[in-house]
């Protein structure tokens, strides 16, 4: 066995969730399951955009995942797909087979909550992946604007699950193109975090968004308006 030489001074770090390593890895047994997991996890950590995911090709061509799955009486391809089958009956992952120009495409998602509802979405249509289609679909165009997701990570910042929850719930609240408006305007400002954004999107909807109210020299016009629409019940006249 070749000797380890150790860890660099300077590295990158990939975050493990908590929870793996007091629910997860005490029921992982099976070592090529255990190093797939870890693998995706990382991929997963990586990606950029909404949603994330991996594909099955993607994994395959991952040098150092094949080189450590490597087995003399099993090929590589046939050691990957055991791991993935044990990971996802295990509960750990999430798999659909999708079409990709008429040649199957596996991906995984991670299985977490908001990872439950895109993969519904896509079961039931309502969602749709660049290139990727339900069998039986037509072909699906890929938009050359980008959605919310994709907006916020390219301008703001990382797109955790709590900020994915945040714009799905903001759609069921503004339309699309106002939460896109509001993440350039946030841009504009230099003011790049949700929470600000998410204050934009109110302000549109209690004064109207083409009213003119709200303005980038809003502070030097009317600096208290706001605070004193939400107080105005506490202020002695």
């Amino acid at each position: 066995m070749k000797q380890f030489t150790g860890f660099p001074a300077k590295m990158q770090f990939t975050p493990v969730p908590n929870f793996f390593f007091s629910t997860l890895l005490p029921q992982i047994s099976d070592i090529t399951e255990l190093k797939t997991t870890l693998h995706i996890l990382g991929a997963l950590y990586r990606k950029r955009g909404y949603p994330r995911f991996v594909t099955y090709g993607e994994l395959l061509t991952n040098t150092s995942l094949i080189r450590s799955l490597k087995e003399a009486a099993k090929s590589p391809d046939e050691v990957l797909r055991q791991a993935l089958e044990m990971a996802t009956k295990r509960g750990t992952f999430l798999h659909l087979v999708l079409d990709r120009d008429g040649v199957p495409e596996d991906i995984y998602f991670l299985n977490t909550d908001s990872d439950r509802q895109i993969v519904a979405k896509i079961q039931n249509g309502e969602l749709s992946l660049p290139g990727l289609k339900i069998e039986g679909e037509s072909p699906i165009e890929t938009e050359e604007e980008p959605d919310i997701f994709t907006l916020y990570e390219q301008n703001i910042g990382m797109l955790t699950p709590m900020i994915a929850d945040e714009l799905r719930e903001a759609e069921k609240l503004y339309p699309v193109a106002w939460i896109k408006d509001a993440i350039r305007e946030a841009v504009s400002l230099n003011k790049r975090n949700w929470r600000y954004i998410a204050r934009i999107l109110e302000r549109w909807s209690s004064e109207g968004k083409d009213s003119g109210t709200y303005r980038r020299d809003l502070k030097k016009t009317e600096p208290d308006k706001y605070i004193r629409q939400k107080y105005d019940h506490m202020v002695r006249r």
